[in-house]
């Protein structure tokens, strides 16, 4: 039975937290809002929480959509991506004169993890024009950095980051990075901001020193995309949305309504209508299983053979110009006056 499996040791990795405290048994006080169907959750994380699901103190804001690959939603989503921006800033007490440092994390030669770099090559960089005295009123001293990752460099990234900090001397710093998930729907479909800084490959095992005020000794602002998911999380989801699948049928059979043919209708149905020995019907005693355990089990299951793949989705590399050109525009007009940047 589901009490007598122990499965703490294979818990799901994700670098995002709100998975994090779905994925926990503890309540976290959260605050959302919603802006048509653009969704905003905002969270923080004291030292009590953060023991609970071990994320860093401080304050998370993320940002969840539909899509940003026609213009209509991009808008929309980069006006809000920049409300909530200029939102943390002020709350750092960050001045319109501090000067900032944005860097862009990740592999420019792998699709998924060229976040970063594509959205450095979009920054609007001003330092060189403070050092000769030629600037525009209302544009902030801007250097970017694309360090690439230490398979290509040798160096570790957040050493690299340091020397130039020590050397540009920045008010603050602004850090991008593709991030993973362990859900299918926020793949491409979510932006977390947070106070807290980055850890490079924390989401996919690949631990490097992390880039937080504690260790460059400025502010550091985190911003971050999903943009892989491990394939055990693709078999939970598939059952999960199989037991909705069912669900539905159960519900609507007799009712002439069923809507197989709508895209995404199963992401629309919020609960599982099943009895558990229905579940146990389908699926024996995974079934029975929760949601937690079942994906701790799956993750377990394929770890043990190696096939724990990192996954992305076919349309990743258009995904991915539209995000970038997203976080790029957003954090250019949040960072300068907007009559500059248009």
């Amino acid at each position: 039975m589901s009490h007598e499996i122990d499965l703490k040791n294979y818990e799901i990795r994700t670098d995002l937290v709100l998975e994090s405290i779905e994925n926990s048994q503890n309540k976290i006080a959260t605050t959302t809002e919603t802006f048509g169907k653009i969704k905003v959750t905002s969270v923080v994380i004291d030292e009590e929480s953060s023991k609970l699901i071990n994320k860093k103190i401080g304050s998370y804001i993320t940002i969840e959509f539909e899509d940003v690959t026609d213009s209509e939603n991009k808008n929309e989503v980069e006006e809000i991506f920049i409300k909530e921006l200029k939102k943390l800033l002020n709350h750092l007490n960050i001045k319109d004169s501090s000067s900032v440092l944005i860097v862009g994390l990740g592999n420019e030669k792998s699709t998924p993890d060229s976040l970063g770099p594509k959205t450095i090559d979009n920054i609007l960089v001003t330092r060189h024009l403070f050092l000769i005295d030629k600037i525009s009123e209302g544009l902030r001293e801007v250097s970017a950095l694309n360090p690439g990752v230490m398979a290509t460099t040798g160096i570790e990234t957040s050493d690299l980051i340091t020397s130039v900090v020590r050397e540009v001397k920045p008010s603050f710093l602004i850090v991008v990075d593709a991030l993973a998930a362990s859900s299918i729907a926020r793949i491409n479909k979510s932006i977390q901001i947070t106070d807290t800084g980055i850890h490079p490959g924390s989401g996919i095992g690949n631990m490097r020193k992390e880039i937080s005020k504690e260790n460059v000794g400025i502010p550091v602002i985190g911003i971050g995309v999903p943009t892989v998911v491990e394939s055990s999380i693709i078999v939970y989801d598939t059952i999960n949305y199989l037991f909705k699948h069912i669900s539905y049928i159960k519900e609507n059979q007799n009712k002439n309504k069923l809507i197989f043919n709508r895209t995404n209708y199963l992401e629309k149905i919020e609960n599982k209508n099943l009895t558990d020995k229905e579940k146990r019907d389908i699926l024996g005693l995974i079934g029975e299983l929760s949601d937690r355990d079942q994906k701790n089990l799956i993750n377990e299951v394929l770890n043990a053979v190696n096939y724990n793949f990192i996954v992305t989705p076919k349309e990743v590399d258009f995904q991915i110009d539209k995000l970038s050109s997203v976080l790029a525009s957003g954090i250019n007009r949040s960072l300068h006056d907007e009559n500059c940047v248009k």
